[in-house]
């Protein structure tokens, strides 16, 4: 049992994310790609709501997906550049699985709306966990994408919202370790305040 525990906090302090636009497939495969859907779905969830979906896209639907992207940049930013849709198309066919993780809260539920949003989350970072975990590399990523109403309206139910775009594959790269917060910095012990 302590061999497991060593190799479950190393994958912890392992994880990094990748890159997608640096990313290689091939992807995880479908069996994977339940398997890590599952493990990411055993999520913190007060109320069991289930206050998320994912949304998987397929390599064949890739083009459709940049299509979407290229309206939204049209309507977004009249003054896009070839440079601008060029990026939209290359992100939409990057490399691996894609997963566009969506907020779908419960509303005017005793459970409250930003409880339901850290389980989404947390959602978000199982599943990051569980493609590392299986020996790949996974990128999430928002931008204006995330926030335009014509891509939300894409993917999204009426009341939710895209989280992030979720990549998947194989890193392109040795991954870099990126500079963390020092301990002392976000971590303090607690001083009682008594009014």
């Amino acid at each position: 049992m302590l061999n497991d525990r060593s190799s479950t906090v190393s994958l912890l302090e392992t994880r990094r994310s990748g890159r997608p636009a640096e990313m290689t497939g091939p992807g995880p495969s479908p069996d994977e790609m339940e398997r890590i859907l599952t493990i990411a779905a055993r999520t913190p969830d007060h109320g069991k709501l289930f206050p998320w979906r994912f949304v998987s896209v397929a390599d064949e639907q890739r083009r459709a997906l940049a299509d979407v992207l290229l309206q939204a940049l049209e309507q977004d930013n009249r003054t896009a550049t070839a440079a601008h849709r060029e990026k939209e198309v290359n992100f939409a066919h990057y490399a691996g699985q894609l997963v566009v993780l969506i907020s779908a809260p419960v509303p005017n539920h005793k459970i409250p709306v930003w409880e339901q949003e850290l389980s989404c989350g947390a959602a978000g970072m199982n599943l990051l966990l569980a493609a590392h975990a299986l020996g790949y590399v996974g990128g999430w990523l928002t931008g204006w994408r995330s926030y335009s109403e014509v891509v939300r309206s894409a993917f999204c139910a009426p009341g939710e919202r895209i989280a992030g775009f979720l990549f998947i594959g194989r890193p392109g790269r040795e991954l870099e370790e990126r500079p963390r917060a020092p301990l002392a910095t976000v971590w303090r012990p607690w001083t009682p305040r008594i009014p």
